[in-house]
């Protein structure tokens, strides 16, 4: 954890990019999909330039600079007792993961259509379970370590920034309403992975990489954690995604929660 002040020969400052639109957000199907994932007007992004080279090896200062930074911390919102508040204290320090990014396409997830997960067509073969009614094999595999089908998908793979896009969006909101299919999980999650991420392709080889540095957040006040929300939840997530050559960074975030709310 950060908890230095930002480093004099290196302090960024940030301004918000509000042109910047996503089509996730915009896309009346998608939207329609999100209410009923309980996840509309939970999930989101702001977009910001900021005006000096970004290296990862400098990626908590980075992060301590942003929740610092006065134009951040002004458009910033959390969800509190079911309501949309601003940050009322100055962040003292922040937590910073970096999360692998490197996949181009959607092979990843060849491995869950032939493992007995889903049926020939693509319906999501329901199961037992203690806890959950209404469980099936998808949730198992992307939450219980001790499923059959867990490993179908490695451990590396499972690390990759478009492997937990997908995770949060199979898991939900507080109210979720499950799909029967494994389809509009793909489809929204290949929509904003194309959203949040900038690729280039190399001149001589035509290959296609990722140039952005994807890192999962948390900042923290002098009464603990603020950011995002106060209280440790898997969906309650926050990530910082950077394109260092166009200076853009996106804030990627989501408040498990009941409800709906817009800014």
């Amino acid at each position: 954890m950060a908890g230095e002040k930002c480093a004099f020969e290196q302090k960024f400052s940030f301004s918000p990019l509000s042109s910047k639109m996503f089509s996730f957000l915009q896309d009346k199907d998608t939207l329609a999909l999100l209410m009923k994932w309980s996840m509309l007007g939970r999930i989101s992004c702001q977009s910001y330039s900021f005006d000096d080279n970004f290296y990862p090896y400098n990626c908590e200062k980075f992060t301590l600079c942003f929740f610092r930074d006065p134009e951040v911390v002004s458009s910033l919102r959390n969800m509190e007792a079911g309501a949309w508040v601003p940050l009322d204290k100055p962040v003292v320090s922040v937590s910073v993961e970096p999360v692998a990014c490197t996949k181009v396409s959607l092979e990843l997830f060849d491995p869950i259509y032939s493992c007995g997960i889903l049926r020939p067509s693509g319906h999501i073969v329901k199961c037992f379970h203690d806890v959950y009614p209404d469980y099936d094999e998808l949730r198992q595999m992307l939450q219980e370590e001790d499923s059959e089908h867990y490993y179908v998908v490695g451990r590396e793979a499972r690390e990759e920034f478009l492997f937990c896009l997908f995770k949060h969006i199979c898991l939900g909101g507080e109210l979720c309403q499950y799909e029967d299919t494994i389809d509009p999980y793909i489809s929204t999650t290949k929509q904003m992975y194309k959203d949040l991420i900038s690729v280039q392709k190399d001149p001589e080889t035509k290959e296609i990489s990722v140039v952005s540095t994807v890192l999962k957040v948390a900042a923290y006040d002098e009464s603990g954690r603020c950011y995002p929300g106060t209280r440790e939840e898997e969906q309650t997530f926050a990530y910082l995604i950077v394109d260092p050559f166009k200076r853009h960074v996106t804030l990627f975030y989501h408040f498990y929660g009941v409800g709906s709310f817009t800014l």
